[in-house]
């Protein structure tokens, strides 16, 4: 089995979830942010498949949140985009002489490990150079499995399915797309939050961080 290092690019908390601005105050925008890169690091660390896992984050919390778990920190200073904190893990990779690398966001807290081994393993039984994970939009990237040396450079955001896909033909290499439920529930908008509610009600093994604040949040509602 190839050794995979998966790669956790983590903004600033107070700069996360803008989208939800209308709707939820900025104090608890970086809580949730916070609940939700836990339970990632969480599932992550609880997959069998990964091997290692780095945080690539200039925010103190999410830092502190990785190092109290033993998991290692690239800093990333000058916090300049999920892609070139993305590429900053990708180098970490190379260097320390992965073969593979996964790149997951902070804010998909349904992650079940059982599932991430399973997309390994698929993967690896295929030798796939280049596999992405879209949102359940099918818009977003909210996995992108990369053979190492990487044959393309991550590039998220809006649309980066469709990038992602178009850079790996680019590269001669025909991308394998998996679509992972529990991978696919990202949270940018307030239809995305309700979706991740509606989710964790039927999936009692996941996000104990995201569905333990969003307890208190009712509650205190």
């Amino acid at each position: 089995m190839a050794t995979t290092l998966a790669i956790l690019p983590v903004k600033s908390f107070d700069d996360a979830k803008q989208r939800l601005t209308d709707e939820v105050p900025a104090g608890i925008r970086r809580a949730l942010a916070q609940a939700m890169c836990a339970d990632v690091l969480l599932a992550l660390r609880r997959s069998q498949r990964v091997d290692e896992v780095v945080v690539v984050t200039g925010e103190l919390d999410a830092g502190a949140l990785a190092s109290g778990h033993g998991i290692e920190v690239v800093d990333d200073p000058e916090t300049t985009g999920q892609s070139a904190a993305a590429s900053r893990g990708l180098e970490r990779a190379a260097e320390r002489g992965f073969e593979r690398a996964l790149l997951v966001p902070g804010d998909c807290p349904a992650l079940n490990p059982a599932d991430l081994d399973a997309l390994l393993d698929r993967s690896a039984a295929a030798q796939a150079s280049v596999v992405i994970v879209p949102d359940r939009h099918g818009t977003g990237t909210n996995g992108l499995l990369l053979a190492l040396p990487a044959v393309i450079e991550p590039t998220f955001g809006d649309a980066s399915f469709e990038r992602h896909c178009e850079r790996a033909r680019a590269a001669g290499v025909e991308p394998t797309v998996e679509r992972v439920a529990s991978l696919g529930l990202d949270v940018d908008t307030p239809d995305d939050l309700a979706a991740l509610r509606s989710f964790l009600e039927g999936a009692r093994v996941v996000a104990p961080n995201t569905r333990g604040f969003l307890s208190q949040l009712d509650r205190a509602a």
